[in-house]
């Protein structure tokens, strides 16, 4: 299946939900820096996957993808922060780990086949 639009590649849509869940677990903390931070990152890694797509070219798709890469390993290092100074709980810190990792996962075998 060829994909036409950035909406149809499954790392968007999985990042996607990423950005909601960060949103969304965050939504009451009071560190407002850390907070923008998670969440920037966090939208990063789908503006990412979008940008380097529209471009139209698989060089710079490529490197667009390194980066969303990047910045899900961003937001899952900010994870390990946040739990430990009990922002969130364990249950959405191994929640939303297994997000970045499966999104990190997709990304690296998208990257290959470019």
């Amino acid at each position: 299946m060829k994909i036409t639009k950035f909406e149809d590649i499954i790392a968007w849509q999985k990042a996607s939900k990423l950005t909601l869940n960060i949103y969304k677990t965050f939504s009451n903390c009071k560190d407002f820096s850390f907070k923008n931070q998670v969440e920037r990152a966090s939208i990063s890694v789908m503006n990412n996957i979008a940008e380097g797509f529209e471009r139209q070219t698989n060089k710079d798709f490529r490197n667009f993808l390194f980066i969303a890469k990047g910045s899900c390993g961003e937001v899952r290092s900010m994870l390990s922060v946040a739990e430990n100074l009990k922002y969130i709980t364990k249950e959405d810190y191994a929640s939303i780990h297994k997000q970045t990792v499966e999104i990190s996962r997709i990304l690296s075998g998208l990257i290959k086949t470019l």
